[in-house]
Formats: structure tokens, sequence, C-alpha cells
């Protein structure tokens, strides 16, 4: 099997979302566009992803400086798909292997489609390979354009298109894999000439039909998966096809959703099995739920939030960047930030960490079986022991305990 590389086409400026951040960078799902697709490819076993920037390079580079994996390409002038690949052409001139290429703003993508369009490509001894999508409306999209024994012919730009072909359902999502060395030999042969007058990777691929190479068309992208990013309509749609495969892979593995049209969780969030999601629950972040929990109505966890086995978090409750442990308690309108709480604690109605003092984030500890009254206001930081008893109104610190324990031990000693 021969050794695989990914560029992805990432450098674009999108004057449709009318953004000044990276088009890549928009999230879906709590995650930027850019990761599901580095995702895939990591799942078909690449050893090595070029990622071509232009438009916000820097900032895109920071939201994944913890990759090794990935190869930073500059493309200054965004002049078309086929000159984005042409950048690479330095770090891959000498690589015999297959190169994939994506765009970066396609975070439907799934693994399953790569494997399918890598599959048929070696399968098929072919020069390139790419994956099609079928649409009821094809309209922005390259069509797939075959001869009448269905091999394909070439890719012809919607903008292109004669009233013929512009009929053609079967379009191009730019799902493609190619033999490295016959890519960078057509793309070095691409003009733009186009209305647009870019460099299309497609040209690219019709001169690899006409210098006698075999290229593969095979259907096996999605109607969803074909779907880029080019608008915040867009944006949107994606994020709602993007929660129905969270929460249906979530159900899948036990989880009860009772009403999923009025749920967000983030891709990020882990969710043990028995555990109910109510209604209007909003879960952001890298956030983890363990087993036979119940969360919401209307609750709000975020980043950080590790509730563990047999937590119940109601109505109106958050939890921030803080861990739960096991038969902890907050049914009504509470707010826990930055804690640690122990087993078996109740939290009142209307009870709270004061995390922040104006300058800094504090932290809150509170040990095994304590009791939280209704209103009260736990001033960080602090430290709880096991057993401690809030009564209801009360406003807690760290002076005020050192004080009563102060006073105490004055007692005891007159």
């Amino acid at each position: 099997m021969a050794e695989r590389v990914a560029i992805i086409l990432a450098a674009g400026v999108s004057s449709r979302m009318n953004t000044q951040l990276p088009k890549v960078l928009h999230e879906v799902g709590g995650r930027p566009m850019l990761a599901y697709v580095l995702d895939a490819c990591r799942e078909v076993e690449v050893s090595k992803i070029f990622v071509v920037v232009g438009f916000g390079a820097k900032e895109v580079k920071e939201q994944f400086n913890n990759t090794d994996d990935l190869v930073w390409v500059e493309q200054e002038k965004q002049l078309g798909t086929a000159h984005a690949v042409l950048c690479c052409k330095e770090y891959l001139k000498d690589f015999t292997g297959e190169t994939l290429v994506l765009c970066g703003d396609g975070p439907l993508i799934r693994a399953q489609t790569l494997k399918i369009l890598i599959e048929r490509h070696e399968t098929g001894q072919a020069a390139a390979t790419l994956a099609t999508a079928v649409l009821e409306d094809p309209t922005g999209y390259g069509r797939i354009v075959r001869d009448k024994y269905g091999n394909i012919q070439g890719i012809v730009e919607h903008t292109d298109c004669s009233p013929t072909q512009l009929a053609i359902n079967e379009v191009n999502p730019s799902y493609y894999l190619f033999n490295n060395k016959i890519l960078f030999e057509a793309v070095e042969k691409v003009k733009p000439d186009n209305i647009k007058e870019e460099y299309y990777l497609t040209d690219a691929l019709s001169s690899i039909i006409a210098t006698g190479h075999k290229v593969v068309a095979v259907t096996a992208v999605r109607p969803e998966e074909a779907m880029g990013v080019n608008s915040r309509a867009q944006l949107s749609v994606a994020s709602k096809i993007m929660q129905q495969r969270i929460q249906q892979q979530l159900m899948e593995k036990g989880v009860t959703i009772v009403d999923p049209d009025n749920t967000w969780i983030d891709a990020r969030a882990k969710i043990g099995q028995d555990t109910v999601i109510e209604p209007f629950t909003y879960i952001h972040g890298e956030v983890r739920i363990g087993k036979s929990c119940r969360v919401g109505p209307f609750a709000f966890l975020r980043h950080g939030t590790v509730l563990e086995d047999d937590v119940v978090l109601g109505v109106f409750t958050e939890v921030k960047n803080s861990t739960l442990a096991e038969g902890v308690r907050a049914r009504h309108h509470s707010y826990i930030g930055d804690a640690a709480v122990g087993r078996n604690v109740n939290f009142g109605a209307g009870s709270i960490t004061a995390n922040y003092d104006g300058q800094k984030v504090n932290h809150t500890s509170i040990g095994n079986d304590c009791y939280i009254g209704s209103g009260a206001i736990l001033i960080a930081p602090l430290v709880l022991k096991d057993g401690s008893q809030i009564s209801s109104g009360t406003v807690v610190s760290q002076q005020s305990i050192n004080e009563l324990g102060t006073k105490a031990d004055k007692d005891v000693s007159e």
C-alpha cells in the first residue's frame, strides 16, 4: 500500500460570510470546521497533512499549534485551487505516494467516504480518483461530465456550464486522490481560462484524462457531506446536521436525549450510559458526564466540567470547569464554577460559588456529604471540610470560617 499524504485547501476568503475570522475557523458543533477535515484525514492514516493557508493564516496556525503532523503552506495570493496545490510542490516534489486533496470548509466529511475513495483508487489502479455526489439542487457545484459508457470526461464549474451541463445532478464536492507525481505534472499545466480567471484543480483532472491516464469517479458522497460552508446560512445548516450526528451517536451508546431538537451538545462532550439529558440543555466544550446522571431542563454545562456517576443537575443550573463527584444534587438555579465538589453534596436552590474577585478566578473545594442551603454564597478561594452544613442565605468565605474556628477554640479554652 502506497504512503499517503493530504493537502487541505484552507486559504480562501469568504465574502458571503461577511467575516474577519478565517472561514475554516468558524465553529460547527463547538469545533472549527477545519478540525473535522483533519480528523477524517487522520482516520485514514495519512502520514502528513499540508494545510494551505492565506487569509488569517496566523489565526489558523494558532488554533492548531499543538499538532505535529501538520505542515503549513502559505498561499500569498488566492489564485485558485490548482495554484493552492502547486504551492505544496516544494514539499512534495520527490514524494512518490498518493496525495489526498480536500477543502477545509467541509466539516460534514466522513472518514468512511474517504475509505471508499481510497479503496476504489487502489483497486482501480487509477492515476486520479474523485468521489462525487448526486444532489437535487446542484447549484454552485462543478458538474461531472461522463461519456455514454459512464467514464468521466471532465468537470465543468457551475459558472462555466452550458444549459445542458447545468441540468446534470452529479457534482464534484472536492474529494480527490491522486498519484502525487501525476498531480503535480498536471497542475503545472493549468491555465486560468475561465470566467473567474483562476487556476482550477478540475482543469488538472481534465489534463490527466487527456494524457491517457486512468481517472475514476465514484458516487460515494452523501448529499449532506457535499455541502461546503460559504455563508452564515450554510453554517447554520451544517451545525444542525452535526448536532443530529452527535446526538444519534450518543443515543446509540445508551444516552437518553428527551428532546433532540431543543438540546445542544458539543462534539467533544462524553456522556455515559443511562444518563438523561432533559430539554433546553446546552453542553459546550470538553465536558464529561458519567453514568446514570440527569441533566436539565435548562441546564448549562461549560468547558472543563466533569460529572461523575449519579449526579443530578436541574433547572437553570450552570457548571463551569468543575468536578462533581458521585451523588451530587443541584436541582434549582445554582452556579458552580471552578470547584471540586465531593460525594453526596446537596446544593440548595439559588446557591452559588462566587469564583471571581474582580481580578482573578479562584477555586472552591467542597468535601463529601456537605449540605449547602438555599441561597448560600460560597466566596472563593474556599475549602469546606467533609460534612459541612451551610445554612440557607449564608455568605461563606475562608476568613469567616477561620474566625469561627478561632472563636470555637477560644470558647473551649475558656
